[in-house]
């Protein structure tokens, strides 16, 4: 009789035991599935970049864009209308602002052996200690250019193989661009369809509710954010550009639209901006002293939007860390270079929306949050837990 209750009492043990390790191999399996999942993601977005590149920025053009269709629509004027109008415009935009700046950077790219060349001539009390290795790198050039064979056939081919990759890629940025502008206007134009479609895939009317409100809670604040950050660097770059215009700088609207599209790179654009900026600075004007002005500006700029205009407009619940900013930067430059670097940070501001609206993924949108947000959250939280003491 005795031994009926051990035994039971082991068999319980032994029925745990197969249940813990069952859940653990489940566990395991899954972490698997999900690194697989993540590794052939990150494969896919690398080696199909010509396809998912003008596919999302068209879904960020459209979702920037879909604050004012919501506008328009309210005020009687149908989806189809306005999408067609305003994307419309955003083709005007571009192509007026490629047609302005096209000559003003083309400039700039075959002067920069002579910019270099003034910039060195004006800096030349910080250019002795780089004597040395300017010299090894002068001989260097000197000793490949005498091992090549100077003839008419290398530099035909050259110059064909330029040709050829100009124009590829000119037939490849015009079809990203028609993709891009194309799908935006199919989905500004498709009005509610696609929340009819989430409704659709829910049976109880609850989970309907829920899914309903989830999406269009996320679809709202990222859609507000893109279009806020966006009339802010917008109108930084303005700014910029008319008070370096009055500074006496050239080209002053390189410059303005530099700063609008390099500070949707946090940190990292405004950085580049103000170097830029001083580097023409100093082989522009005559003096040093009234040179560093146009940089002192732009970083009174880049100071007042960032730590004034941006926080009071768009809030603290939306900031990122900077440690997540700089991977996001580094990961999206890596992967689809500089239009990926751009694209950076709006597409970690969707992943976090995205996260805080789901319990399982909270974590995550916890480590992408700033340590305002952070703070702010824990505030009612020691509160409530006061008012119930």
């Amino acid at each position: 009789m005795k031994a009926e209750p051990a035994a039971l009492g082991a068999g319980v043990a032994e029925a745990q035991d197969v249940r813990v390790a069952a859940r653990a191999d489940t566990h395991l399996m899954r972490s698997l599935l999900i690194g697989i999942f993540i590794f052939m993601t990150i494969y896919a977005l690398y080696f199909a970049r010509a396809f998912f590149m003008p596919v999302i920025l068209a879904f960020l053009l459209a979702l920037t864009l879909t604050p004012i269709v919501r506008l328009l629509r309210k005020r009687g004027i149908p989806e189809v209308v306005s999408a067609t109008l305003l994307v419309l415009l955003s083709i005007c935009v571009f192509a007026s602002a490629g047609y302005l700046l096209s000559g003003p950077v083309i400039d700039l790219i075959n002067n920069t052996s002579s910019i270099g060349q003034q910039l060195t001539e004006r800096l030349a009390q910080l250019r002795r200690p780089l004597e040395k290795i300017m010299q090894v790198s002068h001989q260097i050039e000197q000793l490949t250019e005498t091992t090549q064979e100077p003839g008419v056939q290398k530099v035909a081919v050259a110059q064909s193989g330029i040709l050829s990759s100009a124009a590829s890629n000119i037939l490849s940025a015009g079809t990203s661009l028609t993709i891009i502008f194309v799908l935006s206007l199919f989905l500004l134009a498709s009005g509610t369809m696609f929340y009819e479609k989430i409704i659709q895939s829910f049976a109880s009317l609850s989970e309907k509710k829920r899914a309903l409100r989830v999406v269009f809670d996320v679809e709202r604040e990222i859609s507000h954010y893109l279009l806020t950050v966006t009339i802010i660097n917008a109108g930084l770059g303005t700014v910029i550009g008319l008070g370096l215009w009055a500074l006496g700088m050239p080209n002053p609207l390189v410059w303005g639209v530099a700063a609008a599209l390099l500070n949707f790179l946090p940190y990292v654009g405004a950085l580049l901006t103000l170097v830029l900026v001083t580097v023409m600075a100093l082989i522009s004007f005559d003096t040093i002293s009234y040179a560093l002005l146009a940089p002192a500006f732009v970083l009174l700029c880049d100071i007042v939007e960032g730590q004034f205009v941006t926080p009071m407009v768009v809030g603290r619940r939306l900031e990122i860390n900077a440690v997540a900013i700089f991977i996001a930067i580094a990961f999206w430059s890596w992967l689809w270079g500089f239009v990926g670097a751009l694209m950076a940070v709006p597409l970690l501001v969707v992943i976090k929306v995205f996260c805080d609206h789901f319990e399982g993924l909270s974590h995550v949108g916890n480590f992408l949050a700033a340590q305002q947000t952070a703070v702010v959250e824990e505030e009612p939280a020691e509160e409530s837990s006061k008012a119930t003491a």
